[in-house]
């Protein structure tokens, strides 16, 4: 690709990284299955630990299921109304083991991310919600989906069209860089 090409793909790709915002309401009307499937392969994408991919996904689009997120976990109140969920799971047949096991928790969130930017760039709003660590919402997502063992749901991304458009936050902090050495800044 040529390098003029691929600065103005890199551009596109900033853009989107910049813009994206958490959203937490939706419009009345299902995600096409084509962009599920496009959301699924960017999560499936992601950079994985010696490249195990140690992640499983169940999408949820039944409304009765995602009521139920809402009481499963209360974070997650918005899937009520959202048209559509992804519960990102670590597959623990697949994570690495020894000192190495907790870096499934690394993957799972880079495919996270994945799923966020391209939902952002697909034109739909997401919101990413916490399951894991917290005991009582790990059990509550895993009754529900009857989830076996050696899946530990890690998130649930909410997902539809955005009722309204995001304002994107500047986050750029420079005392949250160092270069080369650390400096207390604080003392």
């Amino acid at each position: 690709m040529p390098d003029k090409i691929r600065i103005m793909h890199a551009k596109e790709v900033i853009e989107n990284i910049m813009t994206r915002t958490s959203v937490r309401s939706y419009e009345n009307r299902p995600v096409e299955k084509e962009k599920i499937i496009t959301l699924l392969k960017a999560g499936m994408a992601a950079p994985s630990a010696v490249d195990r991919r140690p992640w499983y996904f169940y999408v949820v689009t039944d409304r009765q299921k995602l009521a139920a997120i809402k009481t499963a976990t209360p974070n997650a109140a918005m899937a009520a109304k959202a048209p559509l969920a992804i519960i990102v799971c670590g597959d623990m047949n697949k994570a690495l083991t020894g000192n190495d096991h907790e870096l499934w928790a690394q993957d799972a969130s880079a495919a996270t991310e994945n799923i966020l930017l391209a939902a952002h760039a697909l034109g739909l709003g997401a919101v990413w919600t916490a399951t894991y660590p917290v005991e009582e919402r790990v059990e509550a997502i895993t009754r529900l989906f009857d989830i076996p063992q050696h899946l530990i749901p890690f998130n649930t991304i909410v997902i539809g069209y955005p009722k309204t458009e995001g304002h994107p936050k500047d986050k750029w902090n420079e005392s949250d860089v160092n270069w080369d050495n650390y400096e207390d800044t604080n003392k």
